[in-house]
C-alpha cells in the first residue's frame, strides 16, 4: 500500500489533463469562413427580417386593393386588378386566383374579349405555378392567341413553355415522353422569341431557357450571365436568372459557384417576399449534402413556410421529400451529441470516483466508522423492508377480506331478491293456472283467451328490471355517479325523474356482478348478443380510459 500512494497523485493529474485537453477540442467540421459562408450569414440574417419583408409586401398590396375597389367599372379598373393579380402572382396562389377570376369578370362585363382572354392567361399562369397541370393545360387550350396582344402573346408562348418542360422534368431523366415534352417546350419558346425585341431582358431569358432545354448548357451560362449584368434589373428578375444560372453551373460541374448563386437568389427572393420560389428549397438540399446540417434544416423549414403560404401543392410534395430525409439526418447528429455527452459524462464520473478513492486513502480511520454505520444502516434499511412487507401482506390480507364481505354481501342480497320473486311468480302462475282451470271448465273460452292475453310480458320484464335496479342500487348507491365519472364530461349519461338504471347502466351493473359473457346478459335483458355488443362498444366510446380499461374500472365499484 504504501509504495502505491506516490504514483496515485501522478496518475490522477494524468487523467485530469487528458479531461481538460478533450474539453478544449475543437467542434467537429470546424473551419475558416469563406465567401460561402459569409453569404450564408448574410441569408439567415435577412431570413431574421423576413416578417418585415412581407408586411412591406402586404402594405403594398393592400394600397392597390383599396384602388381597384374605388376605380369605378372600365380599362383603367381592369389594368389596376392585372397589377394587383401580379403582385399576388409569385405571393399567394389563393389571392392571385382570386383577383384573376375578377379580371376575367370584368373583361366579360365589358364585353372586351381581349381583356377576358389576357384574364385567362392569368388564370393559366397561376394554376401552373401551383402544379395544376390539368387546369393549366385545359386554360391554355381555351385561349385564343389572336386576341392577345404581342406581350401577352409572348407571355402565352412562354406559358405553353414552362408547362411542357415541367412535364419533361416530372417525366425522369430516362422518361419515354420526356423528349417530347422538351420538343415542344422548345417550338413554344422558337414561337415566344418572335414577340421579344432582341436585346431586352425577356429577349435573353427566352434564349437562355431554350439554350438549356436543348443541352447547350456552354451558351444558357454564357446568356444567363449577359442577363445578370443587364443595367436596371430587379431584385426579382435578379433572383430567378441566378437561380436559373446555378442550375446551369451545377450541370456544368461548378458546384461551388452554383450554390453562391443560389444564396443570392435566395436573398433577394426574401427581401422581395417572393413565397413561389425555389432558391430556398434547392439550397437547403445543397447544404446538406455539403454536411451542413444546420444550415439544411434551417432553410427546408423556411421553404416550407413559403410553400404553406403560397399554397403551392407541388411543391410541398416536393419539399417534403427532402424534408424528411434532412430531418432524420438531423436526429442521427442529436444522437451522435448525445452519445458524445454520454462519454464526457463518463469520463468525468471517472474522474470522480477517482477523486473519492484518493479521499478514501486519506481517511482510512473514517471509513472504518463509515463501515460501521453502513452495516447498522443496512440492518436498519432489513428491517424496514421487513416491515413494509408486513405491512403489504396485511394490506393484502384487508384487500381479500373486504372482497370475500363485499361477494358475501351481494349473494345474501341478491339470493333473497331471488327466492322473494320467485316465491311472487310462483304465486301469479298459480292464480293464472287456477283462473285457466276454472274457464276451461265452464267452457269460457272467450274468458280464458282474456286470461290469455292479460299477459303483458314487457310489463313483466319492466317490473323485474326495476326489481333488480332497486336491489343493485341498494348495494351500489354511487354507482350511477361513479360510472359517470369514467365517461368524457359531454357524454355522461342523464336519467329521468322516473328511471333508476337505463340498458347501457344496467348491461354493465350485470358485469359488476361478475356476469361478463354477452351471450348471458342478453338472455337475462331479452336482447341478441350483437345488441350487447353494440351497446358496450357505444359506452367505450365515450369513456376518459383505453377500451381495454373500461370494464375493470366498472368492476372496480365499490360496494357502500
Amino acid at each position: 500500500m504504501s509504495t502505491s500512494l506516490p504514483l496515485f497523485p501522478t496518475v490522477f493529474v494524468r487523467i485530469c489533463l487528458l479531461f481538460c485537453f478533450l474539453l478544449l477540442l475543437p467542434p467537429p467540421g470546424w473551419a475558416a469562413a469563406g465567401p460561402t459562408d459569409r453569404l450564408l450569414d448574410q441569408l439567415n440574417a435577412v431570413l431574421l427580417r423576413k416578417a418585415d419583408y412581407m408586411r412591406q409586401r402586404q402594405d403594398s398590396i393592400a394600397l392597390l386593393t383599396r384602388a381597384f375597389r374605388a376605380q369605378p367599372v372600365g380599362r383603367a379598373k381592369f389594368a389596376l386588378g392585372q397589377r394587383v393579380f401580379e403582385q399576388y402572382n409569385t405571393f399567394k396562389y389563393d389571392s392571385a386566383f382570386a383577383y384573376a377570376l375578377k379580371l376575367r369578370q370584368l373583361g366579360q362585363q365589358l364585353g372586351d374579349e381581349r381583356l377576358t382572354e389576357r384574364a385567362q392567361l392569368s388564370l393559366a399562369q397561376i394554376h401552373l405555378s401551383a402544379g395544376m397541370f390539368t387546369e393549366a393545360f385545359e386554360l391554355e387550350r381555351s385561349l385564343q392567341p389572336a386576341l392577345l396582344d404581342s406581350a401577352s402573346k409572348q407571355a402565352f408562348y412562354f406559358l405553353e413553355a414552362r408547362s411542357y418542360s415541367d412535364l419533361a422534368d416530372y417525366n425522369n431523366p430516362v422518361g419515354y415522353y420526356r423528349p417530347a415534352y422538351t420538343a415542344r417546350a422548345v417550338a413554344c419558346l422558337d414561337t415566344a422569341l418572335r414577340y421579344c425585341r432582341p436585346g431586352t431582358y425577356d429577349y435573353l431569358a427566352l434564349l437562355g431557357f431554350r439554350a438549356l432545354k436543348q443541352g447547350d448548357l456552354p451558351r444558357s451560362r454564357a446568356l444567363y450571365g449577359q442577363l445578370l449584368a443587364l443595367p436596371g434589373l430587379s431584385r426579382h428578375q435578379f433572383a430567378i436568372t441566378a437561380s436559373t444560372l446555378s442550375f446551369v453551373e451545377e450541370q456544368l460541374g461548378r458546384p461551388q459557384l452554383a450554390i453562391d448563386l443560389l444564396i443570392q437568389a435566395a436573398i433577394a427572393d426574401v427581401e422581395t417576399a417572393t413565397t413561389e420560389t425555389i432558391a430556398l428549397f434547392k439550397l437547403s438540399d445543397f447544404c446538406y449534402r455539403r454536411g451542413d446540417l444546420k444550415n439544411a434544416y434551417t432553410f427546408i423549414n423556411f421553404a416550407r413556410e413559403d410553400a404553406a403560404f403560397y399554397n403551392a401543392r407541388l411543391r410541398q410534395i416536393q419539399i417534403g421529400g427532402i424534408y424528411s430525409t434532412i430531418e432524420s439526418q438531423r436526429i442521427g447528429i442529436i444522437e451522435r451529441q448525445r452519445r458524445s455527452l454520454t462519454i464526457y459524462a463518463f469520463v468525468f464520473t471517472v474522474l470522480l470516483l477517482v477523486v473519492v478513492g484518493f479521499a478514501v486513502l486519506l481517511f482510512r480511520q473514517l471509513r472504518k466508522l463509515q463501515r460501521a454505520d453502513a452495516v447498522i444502516s443496512v440492518i436498519n434499511q432489513e428491517l424496514q423492508a421487513n416491515n413494509q412487507q408486513l405491512s403489504d401482506f396485511n394490506q393484502r390480507l384487508s384487500g381479500l377480506n373486504q372482497t370475500l364481505h363485499e361477494t358475501s354481501r351481494i349473494k345474501d342480497e341478491y339470493v333473497g331478491y331471488y327466492l322473494n320473486a320467485s316465491s311472487e311468480y310462483i304465486d301469479k302462475i298459480e292464480r293464472f293456472k287456477q283462473a285457466l282451470e276454472k274457464t276451461l271448465l265452464t267452457k269460457q273460452y272467450a274468458g280464458t283467451q282474456k286470461l290469455v292475453d292479460s299477459l303483458n310480458i314487457k310489463r313483466e320484464r319492466s317490473e323485474l328490471f326495476r326489481g333488480f335496479d332497486q336491489v343493485f342500487l341498494k348495494l351500489f348507491p354511487n354507482y350511477v355517479a361513479a360510472f359517470n365519472a369514467l365517461l368524457r364530461p359531454d357524454e355522461q349519461i342523464a336519467l329521468a325523474d322516473d328511471q333508476l338504471l337505463n340498458t347501457e347502466l344496467r348491461i354493465f351493473a350485470l358485469i359488476r356482478l361478475g356476469i361478463d359473457d354477452s351471450e348471458r346478459i342478453g338472455r337475462i335483458l331479452g336482447y341478441t348478443v350483437s345488441t350487447i355488443y353494440t351497446y358496450k362498444t357505444r359506452v367505450k366510446k365515450r369513456s376518459l380510459y383505453p377500451s381495454e380499461e373500461f370494464e375493470p374500472r366498472v368492476k372496480a365499484i365499490q360496494v357502500a
